[in-house]
């Protein structure tokens, strides 16, 4: 596979579905419905007001959202709609600051079954300190919220939004199908406890480009079922970098495929691109994956594929993982390691990585002194010159 068979179709179908610069769109201003532009009256109701005159719309559609911050609880924003609807948003949405407000919701703003749709700027902000510090201080706290979520979405468009502070995840796809996501911004400090960036599962055809992502824990989280996923023109740090994965969780697992993560730079994050599953059968698989053209900035695992994930390292499973991880290219990808071990392919010991390909990688470590790599169960092939040497089976 090449990557042209991934973007080419893919961006063709994704810039053709909507035209947001429609004019004959109809005007739903949430303020028209009662909400108030100050920041502390709760205007969920007015949002859902209008996000209803707009779903039932014969005619294109736009919410607008207008300068000023809005208070935003709990809310579904349900399709499918008639017609094609613009969610333009100016102002700041702002969370309630009391974390227990959320309960066990698991989601702040959701939009759920929404077909040719937009979501285009404005700031999105979770306020989500306190329960971090509940986090951190091992009370009994509720499961946290995602900040921005689509479910079963098809054909939509998001453009520069920006989400602060999430409780456990910035934005997240699940089920969905054709997304276009493009410049948009991720922002938690980097010592946040599991505030993900952009996550996708179960879902096909998503392409995220232009993008920066600072927060807690992975950039860009690649779960079970995700195809034809683009990435390109990332800023990544801090974080965990682009994790695929952790797979292996259940028995019965679907699998990740037609992965390309490209021309993206990764800064002071805890890994560059990963793969990881827990050492558990599974039936699920890692493959079709290209990493290239990516510049490390004192990365301290530019390179990692981990099949014996358990990251506290407390009750870890003594399996060997049944995630098959097989046609997986690195090329192009240099700079610097925090660690001296900068490339670890540490593979499954009954289902050896395969079909791994090292091409032209040039990684320094940071402090004078040559970087290694460790490899367990990785065959594959080298091209061009690899620093540090490889340590592939052949």
């Amino acid at each position: 596979m090449t990557k042209s068979a991934i973007t080419f179709p893919l961006i063709f179908t994704l810039l053709t579905f909507i035209d947001v610069s429609s004019s004959a769109s109809i005007v739903f201003n949430v303020v028209s419905f009662g909400a108030k532009p100050d920041g502390v009256t709760d205007s969920t109701a007015a949002f859902l007001k209008a996000w209803q005159g707009a779903c039932g719309s014969a005619a294109s559609a736009t919410v607008v959202v207008p300068t000023g911050t809005f208070l935003l609880k709990v809310i579904t924003f349900g399709g499918p709609c008639k017609s094609k609807i613009t969610f333009q948003v100016t102002g700041t949405v702002v969370a309630p600051e009391d974390y227990r407000t959320f309960g066990n919701s698991g989601s702040w703003i959701l939009f759920n079954k929404v077909n040719r749709f937009s979501l285009v700027g404005g700031t999105f902000d979770a306020r989500g300190s306190g329960f971090w510090s509940c986090r951190k201080s091992g009370q009994n706290c509720p499961p946290g919220v995602r900040s921005i979520s689509f479910n079963s979405a098809k054909d939509v468009i998001i453009s520069g939004v920006k989400s602060m502070n999430s409780q456990v995840s910035h934005m997240t796809l699940n089920g969905c199908t054709n997304v276009a996501v493009r410049n948009i911004r991720l922002v938690a400090p980097g010592d946040s406890p599991n505030t993900d960036g952009f996550t996708v599962q179960f879902s096909t055809g998503v392409t995220l480009t232009g993008s920066t992502v600072q927060t807690g824990d992975d950039c860009v989280a690649i779960g079970q079922g995700t195809r034809n996923f683009l990435i390109s023109k990332l800023a990544c740090g801090p974080g965990h970098g682009v994790s695929i994965g952790s797979l292996a969780k259940q028995l019965n697992e679907d699998g990740v495929e037609n992965v390309t993560v490209s021309s993206s730079v990764f800064t002071g994050s805890q890994n560059g691109v990963r793969i990881k599953s827990w050492a558990r059968p599974s039936t699920g698989f890692v493959r079709n994956v290209f990493f290239q053209n990516l510049i490390m900035r004192n990365v301290q695992n530019p390179i990692i594929i981990d099949q014996n994930y358990c990251p506290s390292n407390q009750g870890c499973p003594t399996e060997h993982s049944g995630v098959k991880i097989t046609q997986v290219t690195y090329k192009n990808i240099q700079g610097t390691s925090a660690t001296q071990e900068a490339m670890k392919l540490v593979c499954s010991k009954s289902n050896p990585c395969t079909g791994i390909t090292l091409q032209d990688i040039k990684l320094t470590y940071n402090k004078g002194t040559p970087a290694t790599s460790l490899c367990f169960n990785a065959v594959g092939k080298n091209l061009g010159v690899i620093q540090p040497t490889s340590c592939l089976n052949r």
